[in-house]
């Protein structure tokens, strides 16, 4: 998500040392809008660069008590603070982790997007059960049909959800509400992208409150599950008459839409769908008042239907006090225990006030 128009107002009209004086965690969601200039020179090419990414390790996610490692249903497992000097990395607003060769994925291989238009790819490096730092990081701008970055389309740049079936990688633009479909298997980040049909209501969304969230239920998920072969899209903050947020599904056996109930001013960042079929929403708001706050949800996928209002209860919920930032993409993976682990990503909207961050969690309940 970039910035807020109303956030941009604020800083173009308040004390600029107010808000340099804010704690340092107080940086999330101050942003500014990319200069036009970030990552431009790479967009004007069509292949991959390797590029250099540093990591400094965040020991602790609550500073206040740094023994403290259980956070709701989550245990605090080891988080990265990623810096480089590669101008256009940053806006991290979704990441995916690839299987090798069919196997289950091991929280190691992974596609993020910007929401500059532009695909990070990559290999986290462990030590132990730790993340210690990125290797064989490339950029790559994703393409068009015809060949050319799709950023040079008007507006065509706030690429925030992504979502995996197999080889197709589905990206959903939240400004101009559009769905495109890579195949990964002709050139993996090289590949040229097809614009989708969406539901009429879908291309009526907000402007930059539209398509935030993707998620594939794949069709060897369960047996007789409705849903297999449906792309679930989620709205940020798009609402029905009677204030949730607006969901759809997006072919499959049963395509319409839905909603999610909308409590506490949360909008939706992204979503990810367990194993188990249980649906994971990642949520934040923000305030001046608060600051930012971040909760994840759980849903269950069976109760996810046309015309439906779902809900779940909260499993895990962190403020400014806590080691976060702007998160925007939430993945998850099996890990060497059988546990499942959750890897969180944020957006640092190319602001200095913020940080790219990669935590990691288990979920023990």
């Amino acid at each position: 998500m970039t910035a807020r128009f109303s956030r941009r107002q604020f800083l173009g009209h308040a004390a600029g040392a107010a808000t340099l004086a804010l704690p340092a965690n107080a940086r999330a969601e101050v942003a500014t809008q990319p200069p036009k200039s970030a990552g431009q020179a790479e967009h004007t090419v069509t292949e991959p660069v390797a590029i250099e990414v540093n990591a400094r390790q965040i020991p602790s996610f609550e500073p206040r008590d740094r023994a403290r490692t259980r956070f709701g249903a989550l245990e605090y497992r080891s988080g990265l603070v990623l810096t480089s000097p590669y101008r256009g990395f940053g806006g991290l607003s979704g990441i995916r982790f690839l299987d090798a060769q069919g196997q289950r994925k091991k929280g190691e291989r992974f596609i993020a997007i910007s929401d500059q238009g532009a695909w990070f790819s990559g290999t986290i490096r462990y030590a132990g059960r730790d993340m210690a730092g990125l290797d064989d990081v490339e950029a790559a701008p994703m393409l068009n049909a015809e060949g050319r970055p799709i950023t040079e389309k008007r507006l065509w740049y706030d690429t925030e959800s992504i979502a995996l079936d197999g080889s197709f990688v589905y990206v959903g633009l939240e400004r101009v509400n559009a769905l495109m479909r890579f195949d990964f298997s002709k050139g993996f980040t090289r590949a040229r992208g097809e614009v989708l049909p969406l539901p009429p209501a879908a291309k009526k969304l907000p402007y930059n409150k539209g398509l935030e969230a993707l998620v594939f239920v794949p069709k060897g998920l369960q047996k007789a599950q409705p849903l297999a072969g449906t792309l679930i899209a989620f709205s940020e903050r798009g609402l029905d008459r009677d204030g949730n947020l607006i969901a759809f599904l997006i072919g499959g056996p049963s395509p319409g839409q839905f909603s999610v109930r909308r409590t506490e001013n949360f909008d939706i960042s992204d979503a990810v769908l367990l194993p188990s079929g249980e649906l994971l929403i990642l949520e934040r708001k923000f305030s001046w008042f608060t600051g930012v706050n971040i909760r994840i949800r759980a849903i269950p996928l069976k109760s996810i239907a046309p015309g439906a209002l779902v809900d779940g209860p909260e499993l895990f919920a962190a403020d400014l006090g806590h080691e976060i930032d702007n998160m925007e993409g939430i993945d998850a993976h099996i890990g060497a225990d059988g546990e499942t682990v959750l890897t969180l990503v944020s957006d640092d909207n190319f602001s200095f006030l913020q940080r790219t961050l990669l935590l990691q969690f288990t979920l023990v309940e």
